[in-house]
């Protein structure tokens, strides 16, 4: 539990400051004679232990100086807050102390470009390794889809919302669930052609002695993925595929494995700014996708999963 130095309210919620300044928004019970009650951090101690040292380094004021820059950890705040809640950039609370909306947007946009969530997913995995927290003998691949309000990169007519712009969510997990990859496509792109891009995109996975892991024993996927193409590569890979076929009869019993998959695309889209893309910029979007994939692996870490 952090120390409060005060509570505010604005809109309805209520908002905690902690000790070193920053303000989150918290679960509370402000009656006479009942204890104030904070929710959980949103940057903890030990999620920004791990996020820190990634960051690139700020360039020094100039000589003229200027206004002081944003904490990073502040702005952290502020970008999971969006991812968490979908509240539009300008609409941040200023009681936050984030600053402003779009400065909390430029953060996630040079971090993005910086590969900052990239290395913290790997950092993560390394450690759930090291955990003996993956399951390397079978993975799962499945997308979800989501409407594009407005359209963009990586967008495209779905065929399963009336032609609207939708964008499609890919990723292998393991057999716990753990996201390996994730990846962005176009509503109408087949779920197939991202079979392949995802298993070579599979980061090598370090925690343990002797070589980094990347490929898992066995991969499931639905029917969307027969390929007899896709299956032999796979075998050469050293991966045995249980890809349901078509036109065969339901009952095959992979369901009981593929679940995983599916529970976290749930667990993604518990993240209220990916079940609607606003972003008309596919690299934003792909930040929140890769940072929300993180902050499951750091939930797994910790046993909330």
């Amino acid at each position: 539990m952090v120390a409060l130095a005060r509570m505010t309210h604005h809109m309805g919620m209520v908002y905690a400051t902690t000790g070193d300044g920053i303000t989150i928004p918290s679960s509370t019970t402000i009656d006479a004679g009942k204890e104030v009650v904070m929710a959980r951090l949103l940057v903890s101690d030990e999620l920004w232990s791990r996020v820190e040292p990634l960051l690139p380094e700020r360039e020094p004021p100039g000589e003229k100086g200027g206004r002081p820059p944003v904490d990073d950890r502040a702005a952290l705040t502020g970008i999971l807050f969006v991812l968490k809640t979908s509240i539009p950039w300008e609409d941040l609370p200023q009681e936050m102390h984030c600053g402003c909306g779009m400065t909390c947007w430029r953060r996630l946009r040079d971090w993005q470009q910086a590969g900052v969530w990239d290395k913290l997913h790997k950092l993560l995995l390394d450690e759930l390794r090291a955990a003996d927290k993956i399951d390397w003998s079978r993975a799962a691949v499945d997308s979800g889809s989501v409407r594009a309000v407005g359209g963009g990169q990586e967008t495209g007519p779905n065929p399963t919302d009336r032609r609207k712009p939708g964008t499609k969510h890919h990723l292998i997990v393991d057999g716990h669930g753990v996201p390996l990859e994730v990846q962005l496509s176009g509503a109408n792109q087949h779920d197939v052609t991202k079979l392949l891009p995802l298993v070579a995109n599979l980061p090598a996975v370090r925690g343990k002695v002797g070589h980094p892991r990347s490929r898992p024993d066995q991969l499931y996927g639905d029917r969307a993925y027969d390929s007899e193409p896709a299956r032999e590569i796979l075998r050469w890979l050293g991966i045995k595929p249980f890809l349901a076929k078509r036109g065969t009869e339901h009952g095959s019993g992979l369901g009981k494995v593929r679940y995983v998959v599916e529970r976290t695309i749930s667990w993604l889209h518990q993240k209220r700014r990916l079940r609607v893309r606003y972003e008309r910029r596919a690299d934003i979007h792909q930040g929140f996708l890769s940072l929300a994939a993180s902050m499951i692996c750091f939930n797994v870490f910790l046993g909330f999963c």
